[in-house]
């Protein structure tokens, strides 16, 4: 029964192996604009009450400190989405409007997520520390979560250091005061563009977009499934062009070129993949459009998802790493302990490339 779910062909073009919810409605005639507009407007509507719980929840004691994180996670989740239709479908959209709105998406998504992902890469680091010292680490109480509009709370508090050797606690507390500064940093810039005139500018366009859509003349009549089709046929060249057989392999050796370069920048070998990630959610969108939010599950895609979520987070950790590395002056083993840290990661990318593969492959095989 679940294979139905996980066939690699084409979801939206009406084959053997496409899902009950999209044939049904493909029967009862195609998604046309006027679906699109629906969901845009649920979007829009969406993104309106994120933001009035956010204001609302601004000046909130600590004991409800949660719901600034909940609400900032909802701004960009339909930002997102909003973003990935107007991608994705823009020949039904007014070109103008659509052009110009889609950059400021794109940096509010951005502005909102980068505090988030200083938090989640400090915590995954000073977790590896401990796992690669065979330290236990200390549990987190869950009011431990950091958000746009909270207060920080260090995952690994420094007295638990003390179970680490002398340059994996050196090297922890330096990647402590770097993300953190850093994290600090990115919410005083999240505040501050949320108070712009920037956002209020996106913020007016979204209220407007949650009454009516600039849809162009045509778009009425015109059928979604071949935008949507398109989406995924861009995700899966990009696939095709992944290196799959050499990541296939547990041990990438060629992921090594350039392992020892003082080049920060970022790893030769990440961006396709990122790519991917990228395309993915594109593709899970376009369904949600023709399917509604709530699209049947496939699979694949939530395993794929989740192997390129680790693959980013890995990357980025080790990049995060590999920099603390270059701080002058640090001592030798400071120093080795970030390589070491930096070696882990890597790991876990490569990791995730061969998970993904087994994924992304085993279903083709299995049809």
């Amino acid at each position: 029964m679940a294979q139905q779910h996980l066939e690699p062909t084409d979801p939206l073009a009406g084959h053997a192996g496409a899902s009950p919810t999209l044939g049904s409605a493909r029967a009862g005639g195609a998604p046309a604009g006027d679906a699109l507009a629906g969901y845009l407007r649920s979007q829009a509507t969406e993104f309106l009450r994120a933001l009035r719980q956010h204001r609302e929840s601004g000046g909130a004691s600590a004991a409800g400190a949660e719901d600034p994180v909940d609400a900032a996670r909802a701004l960009r989740r339909s930002v997102r989405r909003i973003s990935a239709s107007l991608h994705t479908f823009r020949p039904l959209l007014d070109p103008g409007w659509s052009e110009s709105l889609r950059p400021e998406l794109a940096w509010l998504s951005g502005t909102l997520g980068t505090e988030h992902a200083y938090e989640s890469r400090l915590e995954r680091l000073l977790l590896a520390l401990h796992r690669l010292s065979g330290a236990v680490f200390p549990t987190q109480p869950a009011s431990a979560a950091v958000g746009t509009a909270g207060s920080s709370t260090h995952p690994v508090p420094a007295t638990d250091r003390g179970n680490l050797t002398v340059g994996a606690a050196k090297a922890g507390a330096l990647l402590d005061r770097q993300l953190t500064l850093a994290r600090t940093r990115a919410h005083s810039t999240a505040l501050q563009a949320l108070g712009s005139s920037r956002f209020h500018a996106v913020a007016d366009n979204i209220a407007v977009l949650a009454s009516e859509v600039p849809l162009t003349k045509t778009a009425v009549t015109t059928h979604l499934h071949p935008m949507a089709t398109a989406a995924q046929e861009r995700l899966e060249d990009a696939v095709t062009a992944l290196p799959l057989v050499t990541a296939g392999h547990p041990y990438n050796a060629e992921a090594l070129i350039h392992g020892l370069s003082p080049d920060p920048s970022p790893h030769p070998q990440d961006a396709p993949w990122h790519q991917v990630r990228l395309l993915l959610r594109l593709h899970r969108y376009a369904r949600e459009v023709l399917c509604g939010t709530n699209p049947p599950v496939e699979l694949r895609l939530l395993t794929a998802g989740q192997c390129l979520d680790r693959h980013r987070d890995a990357s980025e950790a080790a990049a995060a790493a590999a920099a603390a590395a270059r701080t002058p002056r640090i001592a030798p083993a400071t120093a080795y302990a970030l390589g070491v840290l930096h070696a882990d990661q890597r790991h876990e990318v490569e990791a995730a490339r061969f998970a993904f593969q087994q994924c992304w492959q085993k279903q083709a095989v299995s049809t």
